[in-house]
């Protein structure tokens, strides 16, 4: 029994063999066409995928080609949807061969290959038809389809798909194939061929599948025929599915809106586009809601013109530290458009030219034209509704700081000239210094207003002089009741969230602001008659907009409220603590006015905070609305931030921290958008909050922390290396890329700071990270400490410089952990291979501390020491030349190395660099040693 299992054993065996020592003597051809008959499925799919290797090796020979060539169109008979879809996914790398081997067989793949790939896409099975589509497509990519195949052999085949009685799913699929391929094909093609059937498509009446599909890739289309077929023959297509009865077609449309707006002309896209997304934006239906929302900023941004959104910086005095990076801090834009940025303490203060120019820091100007004007100025033409004027502390700081710095400068801020007399005085004083401006920072001077000005004659000409001591003040008894009753109601909104430090000093400082609002108004109800007699004798109109911006129905209060909030986080309360809300709503509806887009759009796009839109619409409409916010703020341009400015503030408050990391990771870009001045005013507390908020948003302004403190004032910029030591805290601990971006951050403020501020801010930070747990962090951290040293030592004088590398020493050179020593000769090698120092410098400072690690007791470190000198350090010329005196202390070094008792310390110690590729690999080896 056992002796004829044997036996059937070795039988079985001897078949196998003789079937494999078969296949050995055939010929590719021979082996493809036995397969290629056998009755098993597997067998034929196996054919399908070795043709590739099987026209690699007959690939010398042109009939064994063409043979395998028809031999291809054979299996593509099959009647196996597996095989014919499996030989589907091998044709675009056959065809790609005979792109390569075009000389030995010409036009391959246009008999062969490409009739079988058109056929297919009318199949049966459609998992064939998918491949098929799928590999067309991948052709067309690679250009391996010749211009005239595609008119002769591909679009009529396509065409005859989208024909009324073809098959439903097949004139679908074909319609989205078109789409597809029309940028691919070009504009030529397009017009001629596809675009009649697409438009046919589109009026589709039987089935809304194929209208989807036409309004899915409307804006592809549109894109590639260009702007006058789109305005002919596309657009009244465009309109008829955007009122389609279903509403997946809408919803379609309305997620293309902004590729079809970019293919129209800048008329049709405000006189009939917008009103046509109004309508989608009020469709029945939320699902087209929720897309038209989130396409409203993307269409908004189309209105975009390069002339009215230009970039612009004015560029404060450097000190010397900050020289370096005064070309970084430029926008590089060559032409400044007249619209651009308008400053209100540029105006001039004369009323007879304030309307007519503004000056601008720019290119030098005529001899004739400096003598009047400051220079680098120019004189732009505006009209006064231009004028955007700021309120905060921030700006006003800017403002006369620059004055300051520069005293040939003619600007004024508008400010009135007060009389010298003593009563005049002791009236500002009264209103300048009492009770409740004592406990808080004074508030700023609002700049005026150029129309306000200009109406100053007529409003308070003698006819009308009776009626100028109704104008209220800031002083009058009836804006002090509404003062208390502001502050009441703010104080009992934020009394449930007491638990929150914030919120229980922000209560006290109102409470204390009640008070004092309460002992002020009696003072304030008697001197308002003496007030209104200063104000006739000093002129009514300087003094009333001396102290108040052009919404002077503001209490003092409530402005108060506005800067003390700015300087929270943000605090989760439902009341709004802005001063708008003393606005009327005609005077906060044309606050937001503006002409660059239509009016009807942008109030839409200032809805998307609205809660009930959460409710209505879609639960992340906020998110939209802060993602497409500074697409919105380049379109509108600087000099309409009004409108958007209550809309930033009420994101960055939302209450979901996806909305405010959104705004974090977008903030360095809006501040390039809006400018210096109006960053420093509206972004930089918003900016301040989000430094305060959840690693998830914390994240967002770190990664372009650089970016954003660069377009800062060098004294705002400053008063943020108090805060980068909070970065080093997280949420939580094992979030160790918080860590390294930092680092990386650190690399790029090095240049934006003095070499004292890095050696007594930035230094400690770095050292910090240099002994961080993570080895990616430390990685990071060698560099920037070896830029560090750079920078201090290119200081004058390098007394900063000799003190970090004197701190390196004792902190890592002589630390009592192997792992501080180690980094020591990190940052070492750093320091040699970016040539932080000059070689002579190194040999002083670092080489003699470096040389005694030779005979540390740990191998880790004498490891990283050879490869350390032997593989960076005497691969530099300049060591051989500067420092050659202690080249003999190296060598000594190296050659105790060499008899180390360590084998991987010898090995290292004793291989040439430029004999093996160990570099990498000494590098990776060393980093994971600890």
């Amino acid at each position: 029994m056992i002796l004829s299992l044997l036996l059937c054993d070795l039988l079985a065996l001897y078949k196998a063999l003789d079937f494999v020592s078969q296949d050995e003597m055939l010929t590719p051809l021979g082996r493809l066409d036995k397969y290629a008959a056998s009755e098993n499925v597997f067998n034929r799919q196996m054919v399908a995928r070795s043709l590739l290797d099987t026209l690699r090796e007959v690939c010398d020979d042109e009939r064994d080609c063409i043979a395998v060539l028809e031999r291809i169109s054979r299996l593509a008979d099959d009647s196996e949807p597996t095989v014919r879809a499996e030989l589907m996914e091998q044709v675009p790398h056959i065809a790609l061969f005979c792109q390569e081997n075009r000389p030995s067989i010409p036009y391959a793949f246009s008999k062969y290959l490409l009739p079988i790939v058109v056929r297919y896409l009318a199949d049966q099975n459609n998992q064939v038809r998918k491949t098929s589509q799928a590999a067309l497509l991948a052709l067309l990519e690679q250009e391996l389809i010749e211009r005239f195949d595609v008119e002769t052999k591909v679009c009529p085949v396509l065409i005859e798909l989208t024909a009324p009685d073809s098959n439903d799913d097949v004139k679908t699929e074909a319609v989205a194939i078109m789409c597809k391929m029309a940028p691919m094909v070009g504009k030529d093609i397009t017009e001629r061929l596809i675009l009649p059937r697409f438009c046919e498509m589109c009026c589709d009446c039987r089935m809304f599948h194929v209208r989807k599909v036409c309004a899915a890739n409307f804006g592809d289309i549109c894109s590639v025929v260009g702007q006058q077929a789109t305005e002919e023959m596309l657009l009244p297509r465009f309109f008829q599915l955007c009122s389609d009865n279903v509403w997946g077609v809408r919803k379609a449309c309305a997620e293309c809106f902004m590729a079809v707006s970019c293919a129209t002309c800048q008329e049709i896209r405000r006189t009939k586009l917008s009103a046509l997304f109004i309508n989608l934006i009020s469709d029945p239906s939320r699902w087209v809601r929720q897309a038209a929302f989130q396409s409203l900023g993307p269409f908004i941004s189309t209105f975009a013109n390069p002339s009215s959104s230009g970039q612009y910086f004015k560029e404060e005095s450097k000190s010397s530290e900050d020289t370096s990076v005064e070309d970084k801090n430029r926008i590089r834009d060559q032409e400044v458009p007249e619209d651009i940025l308008i400053r209100p303490e540029d105006v001039t203060s004369d009323p007879s030219t304030s309307n007519s120019s503004v000056k601008l820091e720019s290119t030098m100007e005529d001899d004739a034209e400096t003598s009047s004007k400051s220079p680098g100025e120019i004189s732009v033409s505006v009209d006064s509704s231009l004028l955007c004027t700021l309120s905060s502390e921030s700006h006003q700081e800017a403002a006369s700081n620059e004055n300051d710095k520069k005293p040939g400068n003619h600007k004024s801020t508008l400010r009135p000239e007060v009389g010298t007399s003593s009563q005049d005085s002791a009236l500002l004083d009264q209103e300048l210094y009492n009770s409740f401006h004592f406990w808080r920072t004074p508030l700023p001077e609002i700049d005026v207003d150029i129309e306000l000005e200009q109406g100053s004659e007529d409003q308070f000409s003698p006819e009308t002089a009776e009626a100028a001591p109704e104008v209220p003040t800031p002083g009058s008894p009836s804006i002090t009741m509404a003062t208390r009753k502001e502050l009441e109601e703010m104080i009992e909104n934020l009394e449930p969230h007491i638990d929150d430090p914030d919120v229980k000093a922000q209560v006290d400082v109102l409470s204390a602001a009640l008070r004092a609002s309460s002992l002020d108004a009696p003072e304030e109800a008697s001197s308002t008659e003496q007030r209104s007699d200063a104000q006739d004798a000093l002129g009514v109109s300087e003094l009333a907009n001396c102290r108040r911006s052009p919404d002077a129905s503001v209490p003092f209060a409530s402005s108060a409220v506005e800067n003390m909030d700015s300087t929270l986080c943000y605090i989760h309360n439902d009341s709004d603590l802005s001063t708008n809300s003393s606005f009327s709503p005609d005077e906060e509806r044309r606050s937001k006015v503006q002409d660059v887009v239509p009016q009807a759009l942008l109030d839409q796009y200032l809805s998307m905070t609205d809660p009930s839109r959460a409710q209505t619409v879609d639960t992340e409409i906020a998110k939209h609305c802060a993602y497409s916010l500074p697409g919105v703020a380049l379109t509108l341009g600087r000099r309409n931030w009004h409108c958007l400015r209550e809309t930033y503030e009420t994101l960055a408050s939302d209450m979901q921290w996806k909305v405010r990391r959104t705004l974090a990771f977008s903030i360095h870009e809006l501040a390039v958008i809006l400018g210096d001045q109006l960053t420093a005013a509206d972004l930089v507390p918003i900016f301040n909050g989000f430094l305060k908020d959840l690693d998830e948003v914390r994240i967002g302004v770190l990664k372009h922390l650089h970016d954003f403190l660069k377009l800062l004032h060098i004294d705002k910029r400053r008063e943020y290396l108090y805060q980068l030591q909070e970065f080093l805290v997280t949420d939580n601990s094992r979030n160790w890329r918080f860590r390294a971006e930092l680092a990386e951050q650190l690399i790029l403020l090095l240049e934006l700071y003095s070499p004292r501020d890095v050696y007594d801010y930035l230094r400690p930070i770095a050292l910090n990270l240099c002994a961080d747990k993570v080895s990616s962090v430390r990685w990071i951290s060698y560099k920037l400490v070896s830029e560090m040293v750079k920078k201090l030592h290119m200081a004058t004088p390098p007394t900063f410089g000799v003190d970090l590398i004197n701190e390196l020493v004792e902190s890592f050179g002589r630390c009592p952990k192997w792992s501080g020593r180690q980094a020591f000769v990190f940052v070492c090698q750093t320091v040699i291979e970016d040539e932080c120092l000059p070689m002579d410098q190194f040999a002083v400072h670092l080489m003699p501390h470096l040389l005694t690690l030779a005979n540390d007791r740990v191998p880790n470190v004498r490891v990283l020491l050879a490869k350390t000198l032997r593989q960076t350090l005497l691969e530099k010329d300049c060591f051989l030349t500067s420092a050659s005196c202690h080249q003999e202390a190296v060598e000594q070094a190296i050659m105790a190395l060499q008899m180390d008792r360590d084998s991987d310390v010898k090995y290292f110690a004793s291989i040439h660099p430029a004999s093996t590729k160990i570099s990498e690999d000494a590098m990776s080896t060393a980093s994971s040693t600890y």
